[in-house]
């Protein structure tokens, strides 16, 4: 059974900074696509951004520049590092790991983020 442990949201301020992390309990880690998705109240989860088996990388369009997605193979973990946060990035963050050879996908239990002066 997979499991994703998301960690490290909390409070701050505009312009501020914050490294999410998700630490899997899978077997190959490495062949995963990882995500970060988010949801506001009131909003449809979206894709922030995506890190593939072979570290290729996408990203929402309004957070380019400002975050950066990685995974370190050797931890079985993925990070989300965002920097010069503003209040429209106010969500719950989620993990999300999919598994190419069955189609799995599986999802953290969220992280809130609060950016707010």
């Amino acid at each position: 059974q997979v499991q994703l442990v998301e960690s490290g949201g909390g409070l701050v301020q505009p312009g501020g900074s914050l490294r999410l992390s998700c630490a899997a309990s899978v077997r190959i880690f490495s062949i995963y696509t990882l995500g970060w998705y988010r949801q506001a109240p009131g909003g449809q989860r979206e894709l922030v951004a995506s890190i593939t088996s072979v570290g290729s990388t996408s990203y929402l369009d309004s957070v380019k520049g400002r975050f950066a997605i990685s995974r370190d193979n050797s931890k079985n973990t993925a990070y989300l590092q965002m920097n010069s946060l503003k209040p429209e990035d106010t969500a719950v963050y989620y993990c999300n790991a999919k598994d190419p050879r069955i189609g799995g996908n599986y999802w953290g239990q969220g992280t809130q983020v609060t950016v707010s002066s």
